[in-house]
């Protein structure tokens, strides 16, 4: 019998794998990538044609002697890596590594890990395809150039360990200029006014916005125009102008591709990029299934199409229409046209079998590995229904020259609300009083409630609003997104403080050289248009050599330009208040291999240094000192006193300030909810909005 070897990149899909295959077939893990540039050079050869210098990479020694003995026993060789750019240029590495020839090796590519993608895929065994090969290498000579020439001169510059990067310099500019966005800004007043009207015949008053005049929309602008508006409302009578009745159509959403799914995870799941990434890996490479064995339970997670496949498409149809009925099944499906070219075209991002119901399973996946199930698979078979159905209505009620509006709004049809409703969906709330208007309804004013406000700063950018910029303006790829926000928090160029992305000083520091030094590099519109080239290096229509010819000579004359012109700048250490027991100066935070640390700002002449405690605002309950956060030996989180070991408070769960009203103890945090930290006791509370 013939032996056939399957070569994919990550251990997990092994097991997964072999399971759908004969026992003719062997089933064998890269572990990612085995072949890179080098890391101690730049790693192209300029005298060369740009060529890369490739090697194998340090540990993968044995993984490549195991490969080719296993590849010398095999009639066929099937190359099984990823099916987008980084899973060609894998293939491509182990044909070389391994000194495969067409005629042996093939490339198979699957979207999803289930048995009828595998068996389907080895039916269409291809070449490996050169144009994404390029286009993954223009990626990572570019990427190599630009960290490669410009990190040596940040270290020069401000401090040593600091990094550039091609997407990453972009991502940080976005977040300083949104910084500077926020400290111009300068609030603007405004006022707004609500009506509150008895209606004859009506217990509850009808609350109505103030929209204007006759003559159109009207903006308040301060609180003299506020007091001549009510001087002459005051006194008038108050009628029904004008009532409109109609419906609006809420339409479905397109199901999760990569970015959107980072987005909606952050806002509804609160996971960070990288959390949600790791997840979506685990849920299609396989988890468990009583009874069923391992599964991929979503298809590949690294997408930007919001294409389905027609065995899909009729699979929905008929689980829809069989669980919620006919007339909830689309019968036309709402595309995503964004004009932008769709690279690595798979399919979006769904499960492999809607069959298999988030309750079904839940018992068998971890509580976050559920909960993001749980998100796919409710997206998915919304996108695959009919749209909602609001019936509405609005009048307007005039006052002298003025008008006030009111409006309600109810659902008359569901659709696909009956299974999901995303973050930016708003409450409806039915008004039985607005529907039960007419023009002759009788009104009496009860009373002007006004309101001061102030414009507010753009937001600060959250993780899910960075992606979605970064998406919008055509900066990196689906795979780049969570890699890029991991790098510059691991850099401490920013911080993340409950949602939100703030620059730090180094940050600042940073970016400021790259603006001045590198202005091309760092401007949005010139990333898009190379993530643009790099399309049509897949495409075929460039090469990939020439796109790097292009960039290379402005790089270096910034580089030399810059080392030159540009002067040192100097960031200061964040100052602690702990004081060195040795001198008495103020110890100053560190950042060291293992994390942060308090070190003496008097270093070299005294040498002390301390771990650094992060306080989290809360006394001991036992002795009133600090609790801090800590962590075990084998790296888990938890809270104890700054006096240990003289006091031995711990606790695996955030305590609080606030002390239980039942027995006195103190109490943690759990979830929303504070609860007494000795079980016995049992008491539970919300924690309120100003608490949180």
């Amino acid at each position: 019998m013939a032996k056939y070897l399957v070569i994919v990149e990550s251990p997990a899909k092994v097991k997964t794998i072999k399971k759908f295959l004969g026992s003719n077939y062997e089933v064998v893990a890269s572990n990612g990538h085995v072949r890179d540039l080098p890391k101690s050079t730049m790693g192209v050869d300029f005298d060369n044609d740009f060529e890369p210098k490739y090697i194998t990479i340090r540990g993968k020694g044995d993984k490549l002697a195991e490969l080719r003995r296993m590849v010398k026993k095999a009639d066929k060789v099937f190359l099984a890596t990823d099916p987008d750019r980084e899973g060609e240029a894998i293939s491509w590495h182990l044909a070389n590594a391994l000194k495969l020839d067409d005629k042996k090796a093939k490339r198979i590519t699957f979207n999803e890990i289930t048995k009828p993608a595998v068996k389907a895929s080895l039916k269409e065994p291809r070449t490996i395809d050169m144009d994404r090969v390029d286009a993954q290498q223009a990626r990572r000579v570019l990427d190599r150039m630009v960290g490669y020439s410009i990190s040596p001169l940040l270290w020069n510059k401000i401090k040593r360990g600091l990094s550039a990067g091609r997407v990453q310099s972009v991502a940080l500019r976005m977040l300083c200029d949104r910084e500077e966005e926020i400290n111009a800004f300068i609030p603007k007043e405004y006022w707004d006014m609500n009506a509150v009207i008895n209606v004859k015949g009506e217990k509850k008053p009808l609350v109505a916005s103030f929209y204007g005049t006759k003559d159109g929309k009207m903006e308040i602008e301060g609180k003299a125009q506020l007091d001549g508006i009510i001087k002459e409302i005051k006194g008038s009578k108050f009628k029904v102008s004008e009532i409109k009745t109609g419906t609006r159509v809420k339409k479905a959403p397109v199901p999760f591709i990569t970015s959107t799914l980072q987005q909606e995870a952050s806002k509804v799941l609160n996971f960070s990029t990288q959390k949600t990434m790791r997840l979506a890996q685990q849920l299609y490479e396989g988890v468990d299934i009583k009874g069923r064995g391992t599964i991929g339970l979503i298809t590949y997670l690294r997408t930007d199409s919001t294409r389905i496949s027609d065995t899909a498409a009729e699979q929905a149809a008929e689980y829809i229409q069989a669980t919620y009925g006919e007339k909830y099944v689309a019968k036309v499906i709402k595309e995503n046209k964004n004009g932008k070219k769709i690279q690595d075209a798979h399919e979006a991002i769904r499960p492999t079998d809607i069959t298999l119901t988030p309750i079904m399973i839940k018992d068998e996946l971890s509580r976050d590995l559920f909960r993001l199930y749980q998100l796919i698979w409710k997206r998915f078979t919304a996108s695959r229904m009919e749209s909602a159905i609001y019936d509405t209505t609005s009048v307007k009620i005039s006052a002298k020259d003025y008008v006030f509006t009111a409006s309600a709004s109810k659902i008359g049809f569901d659709g696909f609300m009956s299974v999901y409703v995303d973050s930016e969906t708003e409450k409806v709330e039915a008004n039985n009083i607005i529907s039960k208007l007419t023009k002759e309804s009788e009104l009496t004013l009860e009373e002007l409630e006004e309101n001061q406000h102030f414009t507010q700063p753009p937001a600060h950018f959250t993780e899910a609003a960075l992606v979605k910029a970064m998406e919008e303006l055509g900066i990196g790829r689906p795979s780049t997104y969570a890699p890029t926000i991991t790098t510059i928090l691991g850099r401490r160029y920013i911080t993340k403080e409950k949602k939100n992305l703030y620059v730090t000083e180094l940050g600042e520091a940073v970016n400021s050289v790259m603006k001045t030094a590198f202005p091309v590099i760092v401007d949005t519109s010139f990333t898009a248009n190379m993530e643009s080239l790099l399309d049509s290096v897949e495409e075929g229509l460039v090469s990939w050599k020439t796109v790097i010819k292009n960039f290379y000579p402005d790089l270096k004359d910034a580089v030399d330009n810059a080392e030159k012109e540009l002067e040192k700048i100097e960031i200061a250490d964040e100052v602690s208040d702990e004081i060195c027991e040795e001198c008495g100066r103020q110890m100053v935070i560190k950042y060291g291999p293992h994390g942060k640390f308090l070190a003496c700002p008097g270093f070299p002449e005294c040498k002390n240094t301390k771990p650094y405690l992060e306080k989290i605002g809360v006394p001991c309950p036992d002795c009133g000192k600090e609790v801090v956060i800590k962590k075990t030996k084998k790296g888990r989180k938890f809270y104890g006193c700054i006096d240990y070991p003289e006091c031995n408070f711990m606790s695996w769960q955030k305590p609080s300030a606030k002390k239980c009203p039942e027995c006195g103890g103190f109490m943690v945090e759990k979830g929303n909810k504070l609860a007494c930290g000795d079980e016995n006791c049992g008491y539970v509370e919300l924690i309120s909005k100003e608490e949180k």
